[in-house]
C-alpha cells in the first residue's frame, strides 16, 4: 500500500515520475542500457535536456530573454553563488526563516546586507510594508519557508533586480516571470528527486557581474548558460526524472491546475486543525503556507507529541514530524500530494482527538 507521504524534501512525487524513471534506470526505451550508463554528451541525452528546458519554458510561461540551468549544489550553492556573481556592494535580503538566514549568511562575505526580518514573531509571518533602499544591486526572497510554514503568494514589484529562492513552492501556482531577474531552488519538493538545481535567469541580468572580481569557472553563470548545462557531467537521472514531472504537470492542466489543488488541500487541513481542541497553528492566517502546513499541541496536550506521530504512521501518514529546530508537526502537501492523503491526515487527527482530548 502507497503511504501518505508528507515528508518536506525529499517528498512525495509523481507515479508517472516513479514508473518512467525506474523503467529507464533498467533500459531506457530499449537500447540494452541504463540511463544511468549513457553518454551525457550523446543524442538521446541531449534530446532530454532540450525537452527538458523547453517544457520549463512552456509550463512556467517563460518569456524570451530567460535561460535555464540545471546545476549541481543545491539551493546551498546559490546562496554563495548569487552574490559572489552579483553582490557589488549593497543588497537587500528579506528573512523569513532558517534557509533565507543561510542566504544572508553567505552574502555578508560579499557585501552590505539589509536586511528586513519576521523574526520578531518567530518567523510566523511574511514581512509587508518595507522600504528598500534605491541603491542596492538586487533584492532577495524566499517565497515559501519549509520549517516555518509562511508563505507569499504574489510576484512583488520592485525596482531593483528580484532573485527568488521557490525551491518549496515552485510550479505550485502560476509565476509572473518577467518580475524576476532570477529563479532558483532545490528540485526535491515539486520538481524531481534531490540532486538537481534549477535557475532561470533574465539573460540581461547577466551584464551585472562584478567585472572586477575573479569568479571561479564553476561558479559562472554565463558558462554554464554556454555549455547547455553541460560544462560538467550533468545529474542525467535527475533532470530525467524532472523533465516527467513536467511532463505529468502539464497533462493535468498545467499550473493552474496545481494552485488549486493547492489550494484544496490546505484549505481542508488548515479547517481540520482551526476546528480542533488539540492542534493549533501558529501562522498568520494570510501567510500560511500551502505547501508546508505546521501545526502543534495545545500546551496542554504537549506531552502527546511523540504520541501523536506514532498513532498517524499506524494509518499510514509519515513525514508529520516537525523540523528538529522548531519541533511539533509538519505536512508538506506538495504538487504530488493528493486530497485522499490529506483526508486520511484528517482522520488521523480527529481520531486521536477522540481519544486524548
Amino acid at each position: 500500500m502507497r503511504k501518505h507521504i508528507f515528508n518536506a524534501g525529499p517528498c512525495k512525487l509523481s507515479d508517472s515520475l516513479l514508473k518512467n524513471t525506474s523503467d529507464a534506470i533498467l533500459d531506457w526505451n530499449g537500447m540494452g542500457q541504463s540511463i544511468l550508463e549513457v553518454s551525457h554528451r550523446g543524442k538521446e541525452f541531449q534530446a532530454v535536456m532540450d525537452e527538458t528546458v523547453a517544457l520549463m519554458k512552456e509550463v512556467l510561461s517563460i518569456p524570451e530573454g530567460y535561460s535555464v540551468l540545471f546545476l549541481g549544489g543545491g539551493a546551498s550553492l546559490q546562496f554563495a553563488m548569487i552574490p559572489y556573481n552579483f553582490l557589488k556592494t549593497k543588497a537587500f535580503y528579506v528573512n523569513t526563516g532558517t534557509w533565507s538566514s543561510k542566504a544572508i549568511k553567505e552574502a555578508k562575505f560579499w557585501g552590505e546586507t539589509v536586511v528586513v526580518s519576521s523574526e520578531d514573531k518567530n518567523f510566523t509571518y511574511y514581512p509587508k510594508g518595507y522600504d528598500i533602499p534605491k541603491d542596492v544591486d538586487y533584492v532577495h526572497i524566499t517565497t515559501n519557508n519549509t520549517i516555518r510554514g509562511t508563505e507569499i503568494f504574489e510576484d512583488l514589484d520592485v525596482k531593483a533586480p528580484l532573485i527568488a529562492d521557490m525551491s518549496s513552492d515552485f510550479l505550485s501556482r502560476p509565476v509572473d516571470v518577467s518580475k524576476y531577474a532570477m529563479i532558483y531552488g532545490g528540485a526535491q519538493k515539486n520538481l524531481g528527486p534531490a540532486g538537481v538545481t534549477f535557475v532561470i535567469i533574465k539573460d540581461s541580468f547577466l551584464e551585472k557581474i562584478v567585472a572586477d572580481r575573479k569568479i571561479p569557472t564553476m561558479l559562472q553563470y554565463g558558462i554554464h548558460i554556454k555549455e547547455g548545462s553541460m560544462y560538467n557531467t550533468p545529474p542525467v537521472v535527475n533532470v530525467f526524472a524532472v523533465r516527467e514531472t513536467l511532463k505529468w504537470v502539464k497533462s493535468v492542466g498545467g499550473v493552474k491546475a496545481m494552485e488549486k489543488l493547492a489550494k484544496e488541500r490546505a484549505d481542508l487541513l488548515y479547517s481540520a486543525i482551526d476546528n480542533s481542541k488539540m492542534f493549533i497553528c501558529p501562522v498568520v492566517k494570510e501567510d500560511r503556507s500551502r505547501m508546508n502546513i505546521v501545526f502543534v499541541m495545545k500546551d496542554q496536550y504537549k506531552d502527546k507529541e511523540a504520541d501523536f506521530v506514532k498513532f498517524a504512521g499506524e494509518r499510514n501518514c509519515v513525514g508529520i514530524k516537525g523540523h528538529r529546530s522548531v519541533g511539533g508537526f509538519r505536512a508538506s502537501t506538495y504538487n504530488a500530494s493528493t486530497i485522499e492523503d490529506v483526508k486520511a491526515l484528517v482522520k488521523a487527527m480527529q481520531d486521536f482527538e477522540a481519544q486524548n482530548a
